[in-house]
């Protein structure tokens, strides 16, 4: 395959895929807890996943210094983020936390330019990309964000914490571009995973998490989802993206999940599609052609992360 179909193809998974995930952990918390919850999905994948690079003869020892790298990239984005995330949608509907992770973009271009002053410079079309799909988020939950009804404090405590995971997800992001380790992409998705499960299992384990646990056809269901869709084949497509595409195009995931999310929700949980859906929607695809086809200058220097 070429490398633009590649791009186009791995888009289309961390978009679709990614969007549909936040369905499947709504589902799953109501029957186990979070922590646990990551341990088991992260654990079976990231093991499994090693297991499949050893068969198809991929080079799956590391170095130490590698090897930190990536347990701190896996810490960061999969045990810390997902497992807030599995937590505030005890809390929050799934549109919602969708609605609050999508300014992730927006924690690219601050991290980038701003904390760590060596980020891909920023072209006019995807700032003003990225403004757009700001905007349609906001139409697409107007209706939310403008309710009467006032959150609890347990609700507000649960969307405060999306806003800092969904921090620790860009800063984790932009590690994982900046660090350019030389290790082969499933490789490093395999041993992320296989570290944040790990150690999430430990800890729910030792909270005592499994007496909390109901195992049934729909958890059961749920986790298989995660691991195969949302670790395996949406995780999996994302580090790849990171390595080779501009992280302002990367970030471009956060307009499209909470559309798919939305429309998941109505065809699975009946929740409304109205006219701020549909309007929303209308804005946040422009916005996502716009970022990701404004060309951003070229770096000195080999991709981010290219494997020798």
């Amino acid at each position: 395959m070429s490398h633009r179909f590649r791009v186009i193809f791995a888009f289309a998974l961390v978009y679709v895929f990614w969007g549909s995930t936040y369905l499947g952990i709504r589902l799953a918390v109501d029957r186990i807890p979070p922590i646990l919850l990551a341990g088991a999905r992260f654990s079976i994948s990231g093991w499994l996943l090693l297991l499949l690079c050893l068969i198809t003869r991929r080079r799956v020892r590391v170095t130490a210094a590698h090897f930190w790298r990536l347990a701190a990239i896996g810490l960061i984005l999969l045990a810390f983020s997902n497992s807030v995330l599995a937590w505030a949608e005890l809390y929050v509907p799934t549109g919602l936390a969708a609605l609050l992770v999508s300014i992730v973009p927006i924690w690219f271009l601050l991290i980038e330019r701003f904390l760590l002053s060596a980020g891909d410079r920023i072209t006019p079309g995807a700032v003003g990309g990225i403004v757009l799909g700001v905007v349609g988020i906001l139409v697409l939950f107007w209706p939310r964000l403008a309710s009467t009804h006032p959150l609890g404090w347990r609700e507000t405590a649960a969307a405060a914490s999306l806003l800092g995971s969904s921090f620790t997800w860009a800063f984790g992001s932009v590690l994982a571009r900046r660090w350019n380790l030389p290790v082969d992409p499933l490789v490093a998705s395999g041993w992320e995973m296989a570290v944040a499960g790990t150690v999430c299992s430990t800890v729910g384990l030792a909270l005592g998490q499994h007496h909390r646990t109901t195992w049934d056809a729909t958890l059961a269901g749920a986790v298989l989802y995660l691991v195969v869709f949302g670790s395996w084949v949406g995780y999996s497509a994302y580090i790849w993206l990171l390595r080779h595409v501009p992280t302002a195009k990367v970030a471009t995931y956060a307009y499209v999940n909470p559309v798919v999310a939305v429309f998941l929700g109505w065809l699975v949980l009946g929740e409304p599609v109205d006219r701020f859906l549909v309007a929303g929607a209308a804005i946040i695809v422009p916005a996502v052609a716009l970022v990701t086809r404004a060309e951003s200058p070229p770096k000195d220097g080999p991709p981010v992360g290219e494997a020798g």
